[in-house]
């Protein structure tokens, strides 16, 4: 596979001559386009003693730009990365201005184009970055999500480059046509819902959505028609995804039986088991008079249990059972009284999951179970993916 790689001027620019070596031991071509700014970490020399190739850095060249280089390569590459992709790169990218040459093939690329962010965990953090990763998203770039850690500013947070294995997988699977989904509808739930209390307040969870964005995000790149039903706003919407906004049970009950029929349904929402009988039209103030405040609760419709016994059941429903204790057996008595094909157990005491990048799965079926081991939420989802392709 021949693979152009972009370096740009970030610390970890250094760990782009790993994955280059790890990239030719694989037996891929690799050409590279370094920044100004990754020139101050890394040298046009080291990379191309590490490639084998020209390294390139000039729109200007004139010997270059006389056979329109900048075009050439884009044309030439079967797949582009660009780690590490700084704050300033992806803006200029998402907003499809080009005044080097790195961005210049980018924005005459067909190929796949990987990126894979790195900078300080406020950077990336900040809303004018995320929105700018949904826009590279809806151009169906290929993002790979940083990782936690210390970083070299001495801060700790999201914002590492991700594992070396990670970025070489997204470049192995933004290259793959993976077809095994296609016209397959699939509908996912994710996120924690919010039950009124008052206009104010709400009762809800610590689900982030990660993992059910991450599935959506990997099914819908295996072909399928993917309804991605969310009680979050938070997460960028995976490209090629049709995301419907449902904050609170009641209202994720009804856009789920509004999209069916489906091939497959996923619950990994963490839906509310009670809401508030009467929710106050206005803020509920602190009075003299009492020290405590009754809430009536009634119990919300079992989403899950409602689909498994749907006059239009997709052929497969599977649900997420998130547990503190007994894990393997709560899981299969939540198999059996759902009526579902699938459970995904985790154990989320401790802090585990929620929020995080990673994920500890049991799957849990008729024939018995299988623990999965801590994976990436990305690797998880794919391996969820695989698992439907197999039962359908």
């Amino acid at each position: 596979m021949k693979i152009l790689l972009i370096i740009t001027g970030g610390v970890a620019a250094f760990k782009s001559l790993e994955l280059l070596r790890e990239l030719k031991k694989q037996d891929h071509q690799i050409r590279c386009i370094l920044t100004k700014g990754a020139e101050n970490f890394i040298t046009p020399l080291s990379v191309a003693a590490l490639s084998g190739e020209q390294a390139y850095t000039e729109l200007w060249d004139v010997t270059q730009e006389a056979e329109i280089g900048h075009i050439q390569l884009a044309r030439w590459a079967d797949g582009i990365a660009v780690l590490p992709a700084t704050a300033h790169f992806i803006a200029k990218i998402a907003h499809g201005l080009a005044d080097d040459l790195a961005s210049t093939v980018i924005l005459a690329a067909t190929c796949p184009v990987v990126i894979a962010p790195a900078m300080n965990v406020q950077m990336w953090l900040k809303p004018i970055t995320q929105n700018n990763i949904a826009a590279l998203q809806a151009q169906n770039m290929y993002i790979v999500p940083p990782s936690n850690g210390e970083m070299a500013c001495g801060e700790f947070g999201e914002g590492r480059l991700a594992e070396q294995a990670d970025i070489i997988a997204a470049i192995k699977n933004s290259t793959n046509v993976d077809n095994r989904l296609v016209n397959q509808h699939i509908i996912i739930t994710a996120g924690g819902t919010k039950e009124q209390i008052d206009p104010i307040r709400f009762i809800g969870n610590h689900s982030s959505g990660k993992q059910g964005f991450e599935i959506a995000k990997a099914a819908a790149k295996a072909g399928a028609n993917v309804t991605l039903i969310s009680a979050t706003q938070s997460l960028p919407i995976p490209s090629g995804v049709n995301m419907i906004f449902a904050p609170n049970a009641d209202e994720m009950l009804h856009a789920v039986h509004n999209a069916l029929p489906a091939d497959v349904f996923i619950g990994t929402a963490a839906v509310a088991d009670w809401r508030v009988e009467n929710t106050a039209q206005q803020k509920l103030k602190k009075t003299d008079t009492s020290d405590n405040l009754t809430l009536n609760l009634v119990k919300t419709t079992d989403i899950l249990a409602s689909i498994a016994v749907h006059t239009n059941r997709p052929k497969l429903v599977i649900g997420f059972a998130a547990e503190t204790e007994n894990l393997i057996e709560n899981a299969k008595a939540k198999l059996a009284s759902k009526k579902c094909d699938i459970i995904f157990a985790n154990n989320v005491g401790d802090d585990k999951v929620f929020g995080k990048d990673e994920n500890e799965i049991v799957m849990v079926d008729k024939t018995g179970s299988s623990a999965w081991g801590r994976l990436s939420k990305t690797n998880v989802a794919r391996k969820i993916v695989d698992v439907i392709v197999e039962r359908l």
